[in-house]
């Protein structure tokens, strides 16, 4: 049955500190969320999901050690649904590249934050997916080596 929404995927991206977890947060205009975007035509989402976090970010080490499950939003923006998996990076420097349709990055900013932090700067729609993040990552024995 073809899906009547949108589908767009990203990824919880997050880095482990000696002060704990950090998520990738991106900023566009006064809006923060995690890396994402549009699921082309025949992609798979987790591909997708993997592409985007590449785009938006030049982050190319994601590690899926809590495994491949995924959260979605309910839907928003004329039917919009978005999907989010969780994944580990070990890279500390982002890079926001200039997309050549726009002559500019396509975020204005980013920001490495901890569960605290982030919950101060995501919107309503992306908090239940910061807590889903934050619940599996307490409920595993994944250590960062």
């Amino acid at each position: 049955m073809p899906r009547t929404t949108r589908l767009s995927a990203g990824v919880v991206v997050a880095r482990e500190t000696h002060d704990g977890w950090r998520f990738l947060l991106l900023r566009a205009f006064n809006h923060w969320d995690f890396p994402k975007g549009m699921v082309e035509a025949g992609e798979e989402p987790l591909a997708a999901a993997i592409r985007e976090v590449r785009e938006e970010s030049l982050i190319d080490d994601l590690e899926f050690i809590w495994g491949r499950d995924h959260t979605e939003t309910g839907p928003y923006s004329r039917g919009k649904v978005a999907r989010y998996y969780i994944a580990r990076t070990r890279t500390v420097e982002v890079t926001l590249p200039v997309i050549e349709e726009l002559g500019r990055p396509e975020h204005n900013e980013y920001r490495w934050v901890d569960f605290d932090g982030a919950l101060k700067l995501v919107s309503p729609r992306v908090e239940p997916v910061l807590e889903w993040a934050r619940d599996k990552m307490d409920g595993s024995t994944h250590r960062a080596d």
